[in-house]
């Protein structure tokens, strides 16, 4: 049995998705959400629905029970992700789960990034834990932009603080159909993947993207650190939340979400989607 953790988000409901179009029954599916109700839809299509609260350690080993191969899909909260994550490394060395695959940062290693420092301490936790294990090293998501392209059009100009760092950003479909396959093939075992789409962009470039795809004039304006959080504070994000996107962009000047592996596409068995295809599409949405 597969199971995959925080089933319900966005890459977790798209790697289930994967797993059906491979073939995979939905009762040998898994799916792990902290609120079961939110995930009917997957219920009445026969996918085991567990709940499994990484806050709450005894909703896990039922959750895990007969589980074989696990995605532990990492938590969305900045500075807890570290104990939740270990709660579940833990049931899953309890259970008996034979591949465990995390989906990681690029470059978590070397990375100075502030993102970068609870995924390389999940990593060691995994490493420790004597669970065999795959590592899906990933970059930015395309949606990062593309997800609210209206401010931008509306004011004509993309805001951040990567200079002309480039990075190597996908969709999240496309990293989703990387695990779906990981979870499904051979030869994974203790590897780790550098995981990021083939065509590597500028934030000046993408907004040349954007300006040819919208017919709208959409420049990019390189702020410094301080002034882009501030800036996002003051568009309603919270404080630590905006000072981690700042500190990220910093991260992409240094070209810390940038690789040339090509990991992503032997994985996907095809090129990764463009920058221009994500962002016609979410115009075009």
């Amino acid at each position: 049995m597969i199971g995959v953790t925080g089933a319900t988000g966005h890459l977790g409901r798209l790697v289930i998705e994967n797993l059906l179009d491979r073939g995979v029954a939905p009762g040998e599916i898994a799916a792990l959400v902290r609120n079961p109700e939110k995930a009917s839809e997957l219920a009445a299509r026969s996918v085991q629905v567990r709940r499994a609260d990484y806050e709450v350690p005894e909703t896990l080993a039922p959750a895990l029970q007969g589980v074989e191969t696990l995605l532990l899909v990492s938590g969305s909260e900045v500075g807890k992700r570290l104990p939740q994550h270990r709660n579940v490394v833990q049931a899953a060395r309890e259970a008996g789960v034979r591949l465990l695959a995390y989906t990681s940062i690029l470059k978590a290693d070397t990375s100075g990034m502030q993102l970068a420092a609870e995924h390389l301490a999940t990593e060691e936790l995994i490493r420790a834990s004597g669970i065999p294990f795959v590592l899906l090293r990933n970059s930015w998501y395309l949606e990062n932009y593309t997800g609210n392209l209206g401010p931008a059009l509306e004011h004509g100009a993309l805001l951040g603080s990567a200079e002309n760092g480039r990075v190597s950003a996908a969709t999240r479909a496309d990293y989703a159909a990387a695990a779906a396959a990981v979870l499904t093939g051979d030869g994974h075992e203790n590897r780790t993947y550098e995981l990021g789409g083939d065509e590597a962009f500028t934030l000046s470039g993408l907004a040349e993207v954007i300006s040819r795809e919208s017919g709208r004039s959409v420049e990019y304006r390189d702020l410094p650190e301080d002034a882009y959080a501030q800036f996002l504070v003051s568009v309603g994000l919270p404080e630590p939340y905006a000072r981690m996107l700042a500190d990220s962009d910093r991260g992409i000047a240094r070209g810390e979400l940038f690789t040339d592996s090509g990991d992503l596409r032997r994985l996907l068995g095809r090129p990764t989607t463009s920058p221009r295809e994500t962002v016609a599409a979410a115009l075009g949405a």
